[in-house]
């Protein structure tokens, strides 16, 4: 594999991250309680009185830096993966097991709403527990170890095992030409397995030829059609074929997969193969697919991330403009507090 298209991959992730809006969300829980207390006060403000200015993430009183463009939860557990991917993965995932035995996450609310914070757990490099941030599907699966439930019940018995947070991972085993079956199997079952397996083998196909026509072929090879994702994927390559252009594709993938009932922007069946459509739409360019993608706002929260692995992995990390790859490479600890200040391509020295 190239070593460039490896960087391009995981930098890819990064800056995708980062363009989503979700990810200004994300980093503001670096602020204090209270500015989030605030937002959500000012948020119902608007409500109440019908006024369109919406409130957006704020930095009263605190340092600005958080809110600037970066990085947020995609990267970091990219990351995390990258530094824990030579241990068995149940035991890399029971380190971050609430510290008191039996300890559930906190209420989600209802299915799909929101994203669990505040689970306490140890970093990757060990020591006392910290705060993490997670997905309902992981929160629910680290539940699952603390109580004994171990891979793969601990995926499928999971109210979120069909979303992508394994996809996510999958990329660090899709640049070291590895198997993601094992990680997806700790916190995701069904499409959320299938997920990870594609994305893994198209960012491999990709990083090591530079096609993203054969990119995508390697990941639907892993997609049966019968399936959610595998049924999705195709119509979305076919919709974004018929549109013929990335940003052109945008209102036909909006209108032929976007579930707009439920709250499930996390969900593998579509954001995959959104990323797959928009990436072979844009020829494997970063610049023109991952915009696209963030259009998509019900999808933001890691359609661009994915989206942007695919062709960092096709294009590689010197066709990522240089105005995003400082920015996407600092990770902020938003969600893995001990990654705060870590730069995400050093990780891959000794590993890639």
């Amino acid at each position: 594999m190239s070593g460039d298209r490896i960087r391009g991959a995981v930098a890819g992730l990064a800056v995708g991250d980062a363009v989503g809006w979700p990810a200004a969300r994300h980093r503001a829980a670096l602020h204090a309680p209270w500015s989030r207390r605030l937002h959500r006060e000012l948020d119902a403000f608007a409500e109440e009185h019908q006024v369109t200015t919406l409130p957006v993430p704020f930095a009263l009183n605190q340092p600005v830096a958080p809110l600037r463009i970066g990085p947020s939860d995609d990267a970091e557990w990219l990351a995390w993966t990258l530094l824990t991917i030579d241990r068995p993965r149940a035991e890399a995932f029971r380190d971050l097991v609430p510290s008191r035995p039996g300890a559930g996450p906190p209420d989600a609310g209802p299915p799909g709403v929101g994203q669990p914070a505040g689970l306490p757990g140890a970093g990757p490099s060990g020591g006392a527990p910290a705060p993490i941030r997670a997905r309902i599907s992981v929160a629910t699966a680290l539940d699952n170890l603390a109580n004994g439930v171990e891979p793969p019940a601990s995926g499928h018995d999971n109210p979120h095992h069909f979303d992508d947070a394994a996809a996510i991972r999958a990329v660090a085993f899709g640049v070291l030409g590895r198997d993601p079956t094992e990680d997806a199997q700790v916190t995701n079952a069904g499409d959320g397995v299938l997920a990870a397996q594609a994305m893994a083998a198209a960012v491999a196909a990709g990083s090591m030829s530079g096609d993203v026509a054969a990119a995508v072929e390697a990941a639907l090879d892993l997609l049966p059609a019968d399936t959610a994702i595998g049924h999705n994927a195709r119509l979305a390559l076919s919709v974004a074929r018929k549109a013929g252009d990335p940003f052109a594709a945008v209102p036909a993938l909006d209108a032929a997969l976007l579930d707009h009932v439920y709250s499930y922007g996390v969900g593998a069946a579509q954001t995959v193969p959104v990323a797959l459509a928009l990436a072979e739409a844009a020829g494997g360019e970063l610049t023109r697919a991952v915009p696209a993608a963030a259009c998509l706002a019900p999808l933001a929260d890691s359609a661009p991330a994915l989206t942007g692995a695919l062709t960092g992995a096709c294009g590689g990390y010197g066709a990522i403009p240089e105005g995003w790859t400082a920015p996407a490479r600092t990770l902020a600890g938003c969600c893995l507090p001990d990654l705060a200040g870590r730069d995400l391509i050093e990780l891959l020295e000794g590993i890639a």
